[in-house]
Parts: C-alpha cells; sequence; structure tokens
C-alpha cells in the first residue's frame, strides 16, 4: 500500500476535514488539530469551558476529543472519496484537569480496508495522563 504525500494529507486536513469542523462541537469546544497523517494524529483542547459542575474537565469532554482525532485519522487512512465513523469508543480516566489544555495522540492500531482502530491517549499540560481511549472508525464511501 502507498501513502500518501504529507504534503497532500495536510491540504486535505487544511482545507477538508478543517473547513468541515466550522459551526460543529469539535469547533465549539474548542478542538484544534496540530498534526495528521492517517498513522498519527495529534491536537488540544481547553479545560476551560469543557468542565462538569465541580470544575473538573467533563469525561465526555475527552471522548469528543478522541473521537475527532481518531475520526480525522480513520478518514485519512480511508482515502479520497471515503469517510471514517466512529462505531465504537471506550474511555479511561485517569486524572483530573481543572485548567489550561489537554493534548490527544490518536495513533493507529489496525488500518483496515472497512476498520480502523486509534488508541487516543490524553495529557494534561504537564504530560500526566488524564484519559485514555480506544475507537474503532468503520469506513464508508461519501
Amino acid at each position: 500500500m502507498t501513502l500518501p504525500d504529507l504534503e497532500e494529507v495536510t491540504r486535505r486536513v487544511e482545507k477538508g476535514l478543517g473547513a468541515s469542523y466550522k459551526n460543529t462541537l469539535v469547533d465549539r469546544m474548542g478542538i484544534e488539530i496540530t498534526e495528521a497523517t492517517p498513522e498519527r494524529v495529534v491536537g488540544r483542547m481547553p479545560v476551560e469551558g469543557n468542565i462538569q459542575p465541580y470544575g473538573l474537565l467533563h469525561g465526555g469532554a475527552s471522548c469528543v476529543l478522541a473521537e475527532t482525532l481518531g475520526s480525522t485519522g480513520a478518514t485519512l487512512h480511508a482515502g479520497p472519496g471515503r469517510v471514517g465513523v466512529g462505531v465504537e469508543i471506550n474511555a479511561t480516566h485517569h486524572r483530573s484537569a481543572t485548567s489550561g489544555h489537554v493534548t490527544g495522540v490518536a495513533t493507529l492500531i489496525h488500518g483496515g480496508r472497512t476498520l480502523a482502530t486509534y488508541d487516543i491517549e490524553i495529557t494534561d499540560d504537564q504530560g500526566r495522563r488524564v484519559c485514555t481511549s480506544r475507537l474503532t472508525c468503520m469506513l464508508r464511501d461519501i
């Protein structure tokens, strides 16, 4: 299998996927994608505005970050005219975050023709693991 050129992948994220995030949950939560290839996607999200009533990062916000990163990778893996849609996600919340940003790194662990699975590690500004997640996406034609 030949992987696409890194510049092509970057353009696709900036023009296609990135533009599609405008006025979506991803946009409202302040998620920024900082690196994206089919094998690895990195992004960050502010804690502020994504907290539960106790002032802690909401676990659902961590899941949104994880699914955003994994689905982005799956869509890049799927190739032109295809999209990755989440079909299963799990998350273990290890510690709380109360300020700053959290950063997620999604790493491809299986990339097939119809399914892609990513491990997502979310850390706080001090590099401490906040959440570990796994996402499986179905790859579909648009």
